[in-house]
């Protein structure tokens, strides 16, 4: 991506964590053996990005000594019952609309949508939901796009129900984004059934413990006095989505009830089945990394490593290969776990580095990658030297000069910063001298 820093929640752009990760990115930039290379799309799989520079692995491969595979897990997880639709779609589609992702997914026809359903109770379903039910005029605050808060000023959206297959303390979603839900500004939150909140026998986490008891309190705004209401409703799994029709104006959703199998942990049915209508369903059940890349484990959903090194089906490690983050762990945890394992995964690469690339297992590893012995160190694969002549790669350098115009155009319309698109940002970047 050119504009390096579109990271996935963009309420995250004013907490600490997030500006801590872009002065760490800042800082490693400045050593002079770092080189960035944006717009570039690596690997041999479809494109998402259609105006990003192809560029196959085999190409990059002699170049370098070592590889990083730190591509994250990219692909939403899908639900058997709700294939995507007018109806439904991924939540990854709603955020990389409102984030302005360079694949450029269409805005969200909320104009015309009052109820929302939203599948999974995880943290990027509360911040969904949160950008559903915020008014546009605090949103305008931040780096929101100018075109994302025209579509949000026309929403017609009243309600959004956060749906989870298991209970309360089972949910996904971490206490600060729960927070943030129940302080919203103009917006409350359904009354949770007393049973629901009861404590049970056995001994609950801190984090379980928080959870109930702000659960009990309820929104910041006692329910029914708010133009905008939520409701978290544990319990419950889709089994299926009807469409409108002329004599039902709205989507019906219906919902398995369930229950937590204490042996296993597992939601598992009632028999009973309800009904909801909807005009909008949107799915968040998680991430998967892309199953036509090589060492991709589909059991895992994630390349195969172990300690951070890649690992083939037969369990030998590819010699000088390397994942962190969701590439390696799959999609979970947060910015600060993923940087933890980033921090692992570099001492690994350097352990081995020091112990003669032997990945630390000897006669176990594989030269399985056409990697370079010695390449030249200011060399970088033909493809990406074709782009930079022709600007359609950009580097930090420009990063630098788009954040600037950014925050520049930002102040003018008095919020953090004015989000240029891709076409925007390169035209800008090309009539830089």
């Amino acid at each position: 991506m050119s504009l390096l820093f579109r990271l996935l929640f963009i309420f995250a752009d004013t907490s600490s964590s997030i500006k801590n990760c872009t002065h760490k990115f800042d800082q490693t930039a400045e050593d002079g053996r770092f080189r960035f290379f944006g717009n570039v799309d690596v690997g041999d799989t479809a494109r998402s990005v259609p105006h990003a520079l192809p560029v196959p692995l085999e190409s990059i491969y002699a170049n370098y000594t070592h590889v990083l595979f730190a591509t994250g897990c990219t692909l939403p997880t899908l639900h058997a019952s709700l294939p995507p639709s007018e109806y439904c779609v991924p939540a990854l589609s709603l955020v990389h609309w409102y984030t302005q992702h360079p694949n450029t997914p269409p805005p969200p026809a909320l104009d015309k949508v009052s109820h929302v359903s939203l599948i999974g109770n995880g943290n990027v379903s509360l911040d969904v939901a949160r950008m559903l039910l915020t008014n546009v005029d605090v949103l305008a605050r931040y780096d929101v796009p100018q075109t994302v808060l025209e579509v949000l000023s026309r929403s017609t959206v009243k309600h959004v129900s956060i749906i989870g297959r298991r209970g309360p303390l089972e949910a996904a979603f971490t206490m600060k984004e729960l927070r943030e839900m129940i302080n919203l500004p103009e917006a409350s939150m359904v009354p949770l059934e007393p049973d629901l909140l009861a404590p049970p026998t056995t001994e609950l986490t801190r984090q379980q413990s928080r959870v109930l008891q702000l659960l009990q309190k309820g929104s910041k705004n006692t329910f029914g006095t708010t133009p905008k209401t939520w409701s978290l409703d544990f319990f419950r799994s889709p089994v299926g989505l009807v469409p409108p029709t002329p004599s039902s104006p709205s989507s019906q959703l219906s919902l398995s009830h369930t229950v937590v199998d204490p042996a296993t942990q597992k939601a598992v049915p009632t028999g009973e089945v309800s009904t909801i209508s909807t005009d909008l369903v949107v799915t968040s059940l998680g991430f998967h990394g892309e199953p036509t890349v090589r060492f991709y484990d589909p059991g895992l959903q994630h390349l195969r490593t172990l300690g951070g090194r890649i690992v083939t089906s037969n369990g030998s490690l590819v010699r000088n290969a390397y994942a962190s983050g969701w590439a390696s762990t799959g999609a979970k945890g947060v910015l600060a776990s993923t940087m933890m394992n980033a921090y692992d995964v570099a001492d690994t690469i350097i352990a081995d580095w020091m112990d003669g690339g032997e990945n630390a297992n000897g006669n176990n590893a594989e030269d399985l990658l056409p990697l370079g012995a010695s390449p030249e160190l200011d060399e970088v694969p033909k493809e990406v030297c074709e782009g930079l002549r022709e600007g359609l790669v950009t580097q930090y350098a420009d990063w630098k000069r788009i954040d600037a115009e950014e925050i520049k155009r930002g102040e003018m319309l008095g919020k953090e910063r004015e989000r240029m698109g891709w076409s925007e940002a390169r035209a800008f970047v090309v009539k830089m001298p």
